[in-house]
């Protein structure tokens, strides 16, 4: 399929369409500060575009006493705390959104977050009516890069996955996107170009990009 040919556009949210990194970033640490644990780079880069319960879970050796449910709930404090970084959309993002909403497309988000941090950011942005589908992490029982997510998004717009273009910024995102044979577009927000070799285009965000899709850094 060619980019011109897609029946429907899927975003993530975090980093795709908001620029949520500085916050998760300063979140993230105050989490592991507070409990006296070090935070590697190599660590909080494995937090992107994964769901943050999952990622916990797997890591609460480092926490004794404590469930990947509590301490997520501690992380998400931290998050919507008045003294977090602010958040702004990507550049292009917005347009983008409208741009494919004006075209008859389709839309959909597919987030790793909780449905009332999604539905919060995208009334920020101003498109949340524009979305005829959104799944997030309660909608799914494997995160991201389990393809679960954008599979049901799929089924939802009455779309086959190979018929979809998927906008991503993380590396778990981008193996979602592939695993289900759909075309992808990364944006290098959160990850190096290098991390997202196995996405269709790379761009730098999204204000390069217009619908229907042409132009960018890499095609493949």
């Amino acid at each position: 399929m060619d980019f011109h040919e897609a029946e429907a556009a899927l975003f993530d949210l975090d980093g795709t369409l908001v620029d949520t990194e500085p916050r998760s970033r300063w979140a993230w640490s105050r989490l592991f500060d507070g409990y006296g644990v070090p935070l590697s780079e190599p660590t909080l880069a494995g937090f992107a575009g994964r769901r943050g319960y999952d990622v916990l879970a797997e890591r609460l050796s480092l926490f004794p006493g404590r469930t990947a449910e509590e301490l997520f709930a501690e992380t998400m404090a931290y998050w919507w705390s008045a003294a977090a970084p602010g958040i702004a959309a990507v550049p292009g993002a917005v347009e983008l959104v409208r741009q494919v909403h004006r075209s008859g497309t389709p839309l959909a988000i597919v987030s790793s977050g909780r449905r009332t941090d999604v539905a919060a950011m995208l009334g920020e942005l101003a498109v949340y009516e524009l979305f005829d589908v959104i799944v997030t992490a309660e909608d799914v029982s494997r995160g991201k890069p389990d393809p679960q997510g954008y599979l049901i998004a799929c089924e939802r717009l009455g779309r086959h996955p190979r018929r979809t273009v998927i906008f991503e910024d993380a590396p778990a995102g981008v193996t979602a996107a592939k695993t289900i044979g759909a075309r992808c577009v990364a944006v290098t927000t959160t990850s190096a170009a290098t991390e997202l070799v196995d996405a269709d285009l790379v761009v730098a965000d999204l204000s390069s990009v217009s619908w229907p899709l042409g132009g960018g850094t890499r095609r493949r």
